[in-house]
């Protein structure tokens, strides 16, 4: 995210984009993603990860 006050935050990630912002590896995010602990959309060919999504799993909110 940048400080720019008028920008937006982003309402998904792509799944790399996930790994970078909870700082874990891919292996550990596809298995949180099989665990049903994190929620993802397919949209065409991407898988995005709702940004609610990765808030909860950090809060200790179930997805």
């Amino acid at each position: 995210m940048t400080n720019d006050p008028g920008a937006l935050a982003p309402v998904a990630y792509s799944m790399s984009d996930a790994c970078r912002v909870l700082s874990i590896g891919r292996t550990s995010l596809y298995r949180l993603v099989k665990e049903g602990r994190i929620e993802t959309r397919k949209i065409g060919t991407r898988t995005l990860i709702p940004a609610a999504s990765l808030r909860a799993l950090v809060e200790g909110e179930s997805a």
